[in-house]
């Protein structure tokens, strides 16, 4: 009876992994830091628009600058990392971070802003496969709660960076960039001992794996499947990370323009939108692992769409109303996008982690850039006018494999 006991308890141990909450709060104030630094970009626009004479060409030509540097890499190291585990590798991604953030603040041309600012999405690329890497394994069975905690962590920080940019930024101009650069140094501490904890939580998902107990790394599935379910992942994703770009680079300037706030005020709302992000996400990743990813991802890609029409035909108060609502449904969609596309290709995980942080970037980028010359052509307005319509194409979810039921 007793060896009966003991036999139960090592099945129940495997089949039911511990959640590392303490790694994943710290992974997640890791993505904090590490996307507070990269929102300072966007944030600081308005002054760097001012300073160097840029047009909104030049603003979005920065913003791709940035994103593709930041996504290039990423899949690459992905596909190493997955061979070839590097638990260290994102604080030699915090040094790329720190190098581009000191270099923006003394830079004195255009061509310097370019360049700190590919060195800080390099920082990036290095950072987020090991990092979606380190969440999965850690997460054990609450694989939405990971995502979201980490999802949180980023977009947290990317709300941050507009507030350091009306109370730092604005006041003490554009060298005062460099004091941020603490934040790097913390942030490569804080790495060092994740990486320090991933060969034991990494042992134990191994384990749990090798026991054939976890669906998502048991499960194979057609390349037919496989290649549907990424193409459809990735246009959704272009899509949501179109309409968000529109306010990341461009809101606080429809903001003054439209209804004539000052930059900090504009900040501050461009803050309240990033924190709405930051709810989403997390919400959207606990409410994923309860009603699955499928339904979390069809409710925000198309749940915004009245929203979006309404946005720009409305007043100032109206404005904060439906942007903080829009946002909130639309990033519930990320961690959902990734724990599918994970669960496609189990055992690539760094890959996608790599992938699809990549494609964040990278279409965010290209989004930017397409979206700046419409702004210098027909106005930052008519810009939200057009982007009203892109939820529109989260219709393409119709044709995403339900790989849920297919395991029931």
């Amino acid at each position: 009876m007793t060896t009966k006991v003991h036999m139960t308890a090592a099945v129940s141990t495997v089949t039911q992994p511990r959640t590392y909450l303490t790694v994943l709060a710290v992974l997640g104030l890791t993505h904090l830091l590490n996307d507070l630094m990269q929102s300072l970009i966007p944030a600081a626009y308005p002054i760097l628009k001012d300073a160097y004479a840029l047009d909104f060409v030049q603003i979005g030509m920065i913003t791709m600058t940035f994103q593709i540097a930041g996504s290039l890499l990423q899949p690459a190291i992905g596909m190493i990392t997955d061979k070839h585990p590097a638990p260290y590798s994102p604080v030699v991604g915090m040094m790329f971070t720190l190098s581009g953030l000191v270099s923006l603040a003394f830079a004195h041309s255009y061509a310097m802003i370019l360049v700190s600012v590919a060195l800080i999405g390099i920082g990036s690329s290095i950072f987020h496969p090991e990092a979606t890497r380190m969440a999965r394994y850690a997460a054990g069975g609450r694989q939405g709660l990971a995502q979201g905690l980490f999802q949180v962590g980023g977009q947290a920080g990317g709300a941050l960076g507009p507030v350091f940019a009306a109370l730092v930024i604005v006041p003490w101009g554009q060298p005062s960039l460099a004091w941020f650069a603490v934040l790097a140094l913390l942030a490569m501490t804080l790495l060092v001992w994740i990486g320090s904890k991933q060969r034991q939580i990494g042992a134990e998902f191994a384990a749990m794996r090798e026991k054939g107990n976890q669906k998502d790394g048991t499960v194979r599935h057609a390349p037919v499947t496989i290649g549907v379910g990424l193409v459809v992942l990735t246009l959704l994703m272009f899509v949501k990370n179109a309409y968000g770009e529109s306010f990341r680079s461009f809101y606080t300037f429809y903001l003054m323009e439209k209804f004539g706030l000052s930059i900090p005020s504009a900040q501050m709302m461009l803050f309240i939108f990033l924190l709405a992000s930051a709810a989403g996400a997390l919400i959207g990743g606990i409410v994923g692992d309860r009603i699955g990813r499928y339904r979390i991802i069809w409710i925000s890609v198309l749940g915004p769409l009245p929203l979006t029409l309404m946005l720009p035909h409305v007043g100032l108060l109206w404005t904060g109303v439906l942007t903080v609502l829009i946002n909130l449904i639309m990033a519930s969609a990320f961690a959902s996008i990734l724990i599918y596309a994970i669960e496609l290709l189990p055992n690539r995980i760094g890959l996608i982690g790599g992938l699809f942080y990549g494609l964040n970037f990278g279409l965010g980028g290209i989004a930017a850039a397409l979206l700046g010359v419409l702004a210098d052509s027909y106005g930052v307005e008519t810009v939200y006018y057009i982007c009203s319509f892109l939820p529109l194409a989260g219709l393409l979810a119709w044709f995403l494999p339900n790989i849920e039921e297919s395991r029931t």
